[in-house]
């Protein structure tokens, strides 16, 4: 059925007749594997006749469900450059500043949340993740659930960046939301991220230290894949409010931003992989001058620690 080897997000609209918009939130949602070669998002042909067959069967693909013969892992043998995971657009400022000092490797990406990238790394789908997971009984970032999606592995957490998470809410809070315990009033509509995204893991933690119930908070089934899509949600008054950070709320109109908890947002790879060319031009990069200022340029985002090694396992 499917007769050319790589599409780009506007062939793919073409053959199934809807818009290139739409594509890219099929991506987000995770419903379309792709992969970033250069500056340029492309999808295999394989991977969209299985997706145009799982809609056939009424059976949607679970991006989560990440294998080495996956087929962004199928473009790129990990030890011949970086198959990065996660969301945050600072990663594509990473991608395009890795690609301009070494243009001998290729780099590729792969838009996951913390969960699913963690499952990536350990399974060989890709070779440099990111998380920012709290863990409500220790009040750590990331490492506690490492240890337990990864055991036994040798790895290594460098932070990225800093960032504040919190709630969107309408212009001028009418909802008077302020903190995780508003959430449980009367007639407050949530709009929540998806299962596995840093965002969903710290509402549920927060939810379960206060022992709100999941099922009474209205809207907490409806999901969204980005942080731009839940305060897209709540800017166009579908929703009271959402978690997620700042950085999206600068560019959102008819949204305002509580900050709740100021989080840590790591890279974590392998640690046998330290020596390699790709890796040690990462670290190079992130105790870069140049763009530690470029980061910090964007608002949004803490670089003080960039490039600092914040644990190993």
């Amino acid at each position: 059925m499917v007769d050319a080897k790589v599409y780009t997000p506007e062939d793919v609209a073409n053959i199934l007749r809807i818009s290139r918009f739409t594509v890219y939130q099929m991506i987000k949602r995770g419903e379309l594997i792709s992969c970033q070669v250069g500056r340029r998002i492309r999808i295999e042909a394989a991977e969209l006749e299985r997706y145009i067959q799982s809609v056939k069967k009424n059976n949607p693909p679970i991006l989560t469900q990440v294998t080495t013969d996956s087929p962004l892992s199928s473009l790129m043998n990990p030890k011949d450059g970086l198959i990065i995971c996660g969301q945050d657009v600072v990663l594509d400022v990473l991608t395009k500043y890795l690609e301009r000092r070494l243009p001998q490797f290729r780099f590729l990406r792969q838009y996951l949340g913390s969960i699913p990238a963690l499952f990536a790394l350990y399974q060989g789908a890709a070779n440099l993740v990111t998380a920012h997971l709290w863990d409500g009984d220790t009040g750590e970032y990331n490492i506690p659930y490492i240890k337990k999606i990864l055991p036994g592995q040798r790895l290594l957490i460098y932070n990225l960046v800093y960032r504040w998470e919190g709630f969107y809410v309408a212009k001028d809070n009418p909802k008077s939301i302020h903190t995780w315990a508003d959430l449980g009033k009367p007639g407050i509509r949530l709009v929540n991220r998806e299962c596995g995204a840093g965002a969903r893991v710290l509402l549920d933690e927060q939810l379960r230290k206060l022992n709100i119930a999941q099922h009474l908070i209205k809207g907490y089934e409806n999901e969204e894949s980005s942080h731009l899509s839940v305060a897209s949600c709540v800017a166009r008054g579908e929703a009271d409010v959402g978690v997620g950070i700042e950085k999206v709320a600068l560019q959102v109109p008819k949204i305002d931003f509580i900050p709740l908890q100021k989080e840590r947002y790591d890279l974590i790879f392998r640690k046998s992989d330290l020596d390699r060319p790709q890796f040690q031009g990462l670290l190079s990069a992130l105790s870069s001058t140049a763009f530690q200022k470029e980061i910090s340029g964007m608002d949004g985002y803490d670089v003080s620690q960039m490039g600092q090694l914040m644990g190993e396992t």
